[in-house]
């Protein structure tokens, strides 16, 4: 299914989704590329929170940029099946061969603000990261390993324990929480 149709069925939750959801949609109907790192305003990203077979676990990452534990994800860079783009992320932040989605379906949209930074030498201007989360799973005993150009460290936390390990109280409050949320209503 194409992603602005993935994005017009998701339902949302809460008012933050809501709100976010139009915006991704008049922004994908308004910006032929959306999906490019190019469009210096906003792009697409897509974001994984990885869980255990058991829902016992989620993987983290500690993201340079942001100084924080958080989730796996990046810009789609063209691509517009954003739940392959979370997979290839997930892979390549933590080193997992085998993370496969829990489910095809979106599990949150949210529109993140990126404040300007540094990035391989150059700055990079504040924008917007018009982002779409996927629930994918992967075996806890896989070895993990650090993607040096993006991490410095690689960690399965239980549920609770990812939401202290973030410094980051709006993901928190906002994504995080929510997340776990849509994990323990899985059979």
């Amino acid at each position: 299914m194409p992603i602005r149709e993935e994005i017009l069925a998701y339902q949302p939750r809460n008012e933050q989704e809501a709100q976010d959801k139009a915006l991704m949609l008049d922004y994908l109907d308004n910006n032929d590329d959306a999906f490019l790192r190019s469009n210096k305003v906003g792009h697409f990203t897509a974001s994984a929170w990885v869980t255990n077979p058991d829902r016992t676990k989620v993987l983290m990452a500690y993201h340079k940029i942001y100084d924080s534990w958080s989730w796996c994800g990046g810009h789609a860079d063209g691509e517009h099946d954003l739940l392959q783009v979370a997979m290839k992320e997930c892979r390549e932040e933590t080193g997992l061969a085998s993370v496969r989605p829990i489910s095809g379906e979106i599990a949150s949209v949210e529109c993140l603000t990126v404040d300007g930074h540094e990035k391989r030498g150059a700055y990079v201007s504040s924008h917007l990261h018009l982002n779409v989360t996927y629930l994918l799973e992967a075996d806890d005993t896989e070895p993990l390993q650090i993607c040096e150009d993006e991490n410095s460290g690689v960690a399965w936390f239980s549920p609770e324990e990812a939401l202290k390990a973030s410094t980051e109280p709006w993901f928190v409050r906002r994504i995080y929480s929510k997340l776990n949320e849509r994990l323990a209503e899985i059979d």
